[in-house]
């Protein structure tokens, strides 16, 4: 266990340390929630790109139509 001065410069770099992290935010959570763009209809998973979509619908929902916005799009 750190005492006295090396205590009290612990403790000062910490709060630097979360005071820097809250002033950042959390990025990756962000970042991630923004990244999921595509909704299936069926069970309102979100996915990241219309090709994960697709073979989602596909293996998850093969009796349900196609949504058309995954007509043109290539497995």
């Amino acid at each position: 266990m750190a005492r006295g001065q090396q205590k009290i410069q612990a403790q000062q770099k910490n709060a630097k340390k979360q005071a820097e992290k809250k002033k950042h935010g959390n990025d990756q959570k962000a970042a991630a929630k923004a990244a999921l763009v595509f909704t299936c209809p069926v069970c309102r998973t979100q996915m990241p790109d219309p090709k994960t979509f697709k073979q989602h619908f596909e293996s998850k929902h093969p009796k349900s139509p196609m949504p058309p916005e995954l007509a043109d799009v290539q497995a």
